[in-house]
């Protein structure tokens, strides 16, 4: 096909639908034996709450404003989900201090272990008494440097570096939405949302091609995290990937027989997986 590239890999993968919580941001679960944090968390510094780990990102240039999460606090704790701007790109904070100023560590790092692992594959960054789940986790050095903590990345849920073809240096689109109008005016783009990560989403034209004909639009501010994006994209065992990319933006459309044509009309170029 063309302007494709497409990848066959082996090996086995569990697909992630949804990611959930395994146990409460902030308290104990005594059915979970205790964990240990990993001796690189330092023991500072120490936030009495939520709002106290936003201030200080505010201080370090990364305003992380509230979004329509979970934003609460009780005897266990706070916790907050917000986004911030790093290098261009949008980064969600899921924030969770726990009880200050005598916490057990062991609860802290029970919760930290199991976020790590298979379903969630949670990248977080921690110290002290508190931790935050940094989306996407390509941002999250820059969080921990903000934040003096370190990044735990997932346990077994790296993307292999696969190749990617060469991808266009243009077009540049300055908004999703304007991405998203020549995508309607290609093979459609209606009932169009926007998320807190400015993430928009779609559906294609269902007479044109096949439902599923929903279609995931992306800008990102650097090229490191849009190649990113694509590999994190085809990196699932048996099931198929199909994205048009150029310059700062991706395409992941649920209606893969319309790549090739996005990738004409917007003068991009196919990653694809086939599941295989």
């Amino acid at each position: 096909m063309r302007n494709r590239a497409t990848w066959k890999r082996t090996g086995g993968v569990l697909v992630t639908l949804g990611l959930m919580l395994l146990m409460p941001a902030c308290g104990h679960d005594s059915r979970i034996a205790p964990v240990a944090l990993p001796a690189d968390v330092p023991k500072a510094p120490v936030f009495a709450f939520a709002r106290d780990v936003q201030a200080r990102l505010a201080d370090k240039g990364m305003d992380c404003t509230n979004t329509a999460g979970d934003n609460s606090a009780d005897d266990h704790g706070s916790t907050a989900t917000c986004v911030s701007t790093v290098d261009g790109d949008k980064v969600l904070n899921e924030i969770s201090v726990f009880a200050h100023p005598q916490p057990d560590r062991s609860d802290i790092g029970t919760s930290v272990a199991l976020r790590r692992k298979s379903p969630t594959f949670q990248t977080l960054v921690a110290a002290g008494n508190w931790y935050v789940w940094v989306r996407p986790p390509t941002h999250a050095q820059a969080i921990a440097t903000a934040l003096g903590g370190v990044v735990l990345p997932a346990i077994g849920a790296s993307a292999p570096a696969y190749p990617l073809p060469t991808i266009p240096a243009a077009p540049r689109y300055p908004t999703v939405e304007a991405l998203a109008h020549d995508l309607d005016q290609a093979v459609g783009c209606t009932g169009q949302k926007v998320d807190d990560l400015g993430v928009l989403t779609c559906d294609t034209g269902g007479a044109v091609g096949r439902s599923p004909n929903c279609a995931t639009l992306a800008l990102y501010g650097t090229a490191a995290a849009r190649d990113q994006a694509l590999r994190d994209a085809i990196r699932w065992k048996g099931v198929p990937a199909y994205l048009v990319t150029a310059a700062n933006w991706t395409v992941n459309l649920c209606d893969y027989d319309l790549a090739d044509a996005v990738a004409t009309a917007l003068q991009g170029v196919v990653v694809g997986y086939d599941g295989s």
